[in-house]
């Protein structure tokens, strides 16, 4: 991990080798180039929240951006983080947004797929987008296609400047665990989950040059997640309150213990794991506050615990280009 603090003599060496201070002002764009980011697009879920969009994420590193999940709302959360809309990172301008992960169809997870497919080709995208994905994904993908085929062929042959490719798409839906995807910058490991007898789910590990980061996708306790989630910077795991828990209604119980985990059971996974950082989110309160949460993963895991909200940048360097010391992010 690279350093964002420096003592004195650190200070002193660089006034007195002019060399390292020169090469330190070379390299160190390149490590925050490098760096792996996540930023939470959606910490929602089907409860419609209004500060809280539908399940999504982007890894970013190397200035490419990759999309995990895509709920309602998740475009435009991605946009908020472009500098075309006051935002930090330029791989989150629409146009550059071309490949996505989607860890089941549930809709508060795939809402937004039109949108995704639609909106990058409208804003400049000039390639397919590239999607990963269970059964049922590129049927969506196809059914997206058709539904919106006269918007697509108004644009395409209309007045309005459009390319051929931006609103097209290459799905490969995902049958088994393993290596999904592969390039220079980072490996997706799918891997299927519990979320109840809902088949077709899968939880993700990325695997970058700095960091591992793990997505549960929407599961209980996991047995398959437990066996993937060795030696992580960072667990992004869905929850649900305990306190709150017992105010539902029988039925409802039986169905959240077999397709979600509770902020107990969360505390204890995550403590049998030991991330560098646990991510709660996809969060479901039933007006429990965020503390109780907290308090309830406390009981088994000490390590550092984040309450997701949208639109929030997790990283573990510390510092901006040219400003020593510098404001620490989460």
């Amino acid at each position: 991990m690279l350093k964002t603090r420096f003592l004195n003599n650190d200070l002193n060496q660089f006034k007195l080798n002019p060399f390292l201070l020169i090469l330190f002002f070379l390299i160190s764009p390149l490590f925050l180039l490098a760096e792996t980011k996540l930023i939470i697009l959606g910490s929602g879920t089907p409860n419609p929240d209004p500060e809280r969009y539908g399940s999504g994420y982007a890894v970013v590193v190397n200035e490419k951006a990759y999309i995990v999940d895509f709920g309602p709302g998740i475009v435009r959360r991605i946009s908020a983080m472009s500098p075309t809309w006051g935002g930090d990172y330029p791989s989150m301008e629409l146009d550059k947004i071309d490949i996505a992960f989607l860890t089941h169809i549930h809709s508060d997870h795939s809402g937004a797929l039109a949108d995704l497919v639609l909106t990058p080709w409208i804003m400049g995208r000039a390639v397919p987008l590239n999607l990963f994905g269970p059964i049922g994904l590129e049927a969506m993908s196809e059914n997206i296609t058709k539904a919106y085929i006269e918007d697509i062929n108004y644009r395409l042959y209309g007045s309005q400047p459009a390319n051929k490719l931006g609103f097209t798409s290459s799905v490969t839906e995902i049958l088994k665990d393993g290596l999904i995807y592969k390039d220079e910058n980072i490996e997706v490991i799918a891997f299927k989950n519990a979320h109840g007898d809902f088949e077709h789910s899968f939880g993700f590990l990325f695997i970058t040059k700095d960091k591992r980061i793990l997505f549960s996708g929407d599961t209980a306790v996991s047995k398959n997640l437990k066996k993937y989630g060795k030696n992580l910077d960072i667990l992004v795991h869905e929850v649900f309150s305990s306190e709150t828990f017992v105010n539902k209604t029988k039925d409802w119980q039986i169905y959240h213990q077999a397709h979600h985990t509770s902020s107990i059971d969360l505390g204890i996974i995550a403590n049998e794991l030991k991330p560098k950082k646990l991510v709660l989110s996809h969060i479901l309160f039933w007006g429990a506050k965020e503390e109780s949460l907290l308090s309830d993963v406390r009981q088994n895991f000490a390590g550092e615990t984040i309450i997701a909200k949208d639109l929030l940048v997790i990283k573990s360097v510390s510092y901006t280009h040219l400003t020593l010391p510098t404001t620490p992010y989460v």
